[in-house]
């Protein structure tokens, strides 16, 4: 019996999509819980000091790299958002669906940040609140999604794996 390939098509498109938009809801709700209930620049404790909540309205990237230039990152984010949902329904296996979704959830999670959060389209500031020790930058869900995806999107091409999958 064979499979339909439209109907294959349409899963791996839930599941990419599927992802994302879970990924965009955590980040979009804990950013709202976070406005809603710290202040800036006061440390709560969480897990014994392990983590620590500091709310922050970033006007840069990750790491606070090109301060001041929101709207750069703006057209990057809508840039990289057009380019993972034309390419990720490409990716063939599910470990590099559910990658290309976590990647696209934290730039859409920033992106809606940066075009609705004051001081307003296209230069709103991203909302930062997770803070760890070692004088790591203060940062959120959709950062750990696009980092954790870039890792280990990295780590599986340096193993020698195609991008997208081989099947």
């Amino acid at each position: 019996m064979s499979t339909n390939p439209n109907k294959t098509q349409l899963g791996k498109t839930l599941l990419f999509l599927g992802v994302a938009v879970f990924v965009v809801l955590i980040d979009q709700l804990t950013k709202f819980l976070a406005v809603a209930n710290l202040h800036p620049f006061e440390s709560v404790s969480f897990l014994f000091d392990i983590i620590r909540f500091n709310l922050v309205f970033n006007d840069s990237a990750a790491f606070s790299l090109g301060g001041s230039a929101t709207w750069v990152f703006t057209v990057l984010s809508s840039m990289a958002t057009l380019a993972l949902l034309w390419f990720g329904p490409k990716f063939r296996t599910r470990g590099w669906l559910i990658l290309i979704g976590l990647a696209l959830g934290g730039v859409v999670g920033n992106l809606i940040d940066r075009l609705f959060r004051n001081p307003g389209f296209p230069s709103g500031h991203v909302v930062d609140f997770i803070q760890i020790p070692f004088n790591f930058p203060i940062f959120n869900i959709a950062d750990s999604a696009i980092t954790i995806s870039a890792a280990i999107i990295a780590i599986r091409i340096i193993r020698g794996e195609k991008l997208g999958g081989s099947k």
